[in-house]
């Protein structure tokens, strides 16, 4: 099966879970992201495993993070997510396996700010007043015909590598291409004369499809330092979950702290 049929096939089958999750929102949405957190934390740690992550720390401050982003908002998602430094150090203190301190624990930190802080926003979205599940659905979708239409026009016209160094196959003609379709998506699903504006929906459609594309950047520069081609193999071979959700990572923060200035 070609690399394209097989993205197929993965949306096909997770999209309607995803948007009928976002859909009803609530603690359906929070099963979602937390077993998507998890999966992706286990990947991220199973990557990193010679840093010798502690982490029944950073799972903990996984689902500390976002139970108080179902809570009690950012700030509560906030003040969980700040756990997984007392219990990485404190598991530090009594682990058997001895590691540089430093490693260990900024290797947990990091997987629970990444996954588990990252996915948390799309709760936060989802709660936005009145805008909130339009929101949500906005986002996730320019975020998957960011990648698509990236993916499309890269492979057909795309001459010129986008950053050769950390993912030799992304150009800079599908980074134009996915992310003025990602602006379009975003523009034609939240214009409304109640919640954003024409310059205001084409900017935040840019923040989305531009820190999407970073945040596919971003896992691209740990795997390549950490000597590993796919995150994991839970999608056969397609990778792992982490590798679907990179994009989100960034972008779901960026959207959420964008739709705040704006509104």
């Amino acid at each position: 099966m070609s690399s394209f049929l097989s993205r197929l096939l993965i949306v096909a089958v997770g999209a309607p879970i995803v948007l009928g999750a976002i859909w009803l929102g609530g603690w359906w949405l929070f099963a979602l992201v937390t077993v998507g957190s998890l999966v992706g934390l286990h990947e991220f740690y199973a990557m990193a495993r010679g840093l010798r992550p502690l982490v029944l720390a950073g799972y903990t401050g996984a689902v500390a993070a976002l139970v108080g982003a179902q809570l009690g908002g950012v700030e509560w998602m906030l003040g969980g997510f700040l756990s997984t430094l007392v219990l990485a150090f404190l598991l530090y203190l009594v682990a058997t396996t001895r590691a540089p301190a430093t490693a260990a624990v900024s290797g947990t930190v990091l997987g629970t700010a990444w996954i588990g802080f990252g996915l948390g926003f799309l709760l936060l979205l989802r709660d936005i007043p009145e805008n909130g599940r339009l929101a949500a659905f906005a986002v996730v979708i320019a975020v998957w015909v960011d990648d698509t239409v990236a993916y499309l026009i890269g492979r057909a016209v795309g001459r010129h590598k986008f950053s050769p160094a950390i993912s030799p196959a992304k150009t800079w003609e599908g980074f134009v291409a996915g992310t003025a379709a990602g602006i379009l998506v975003v523009f034609f699903a939240l214009y409304q004369e109640n919640f954003l504006t024409i310059p205001e929906s084409i900017v935040l459609g840019a923040v989305v499809a531009i820190s999407a594309a970073l945040g596919d950047l971003f896992e691209s520069a740990f795997k390549r330092d950490l000597h590993v081609k796919d995150s994991g193999r839970v999608l056969a071979g397609h990778g792992g979950v982490l590798d679907r959700v990179d994009a989100f990572l960034f972008a779901l923060p960026a959207a959420y702290f964008t739709i705040a200035v704006l509104t």
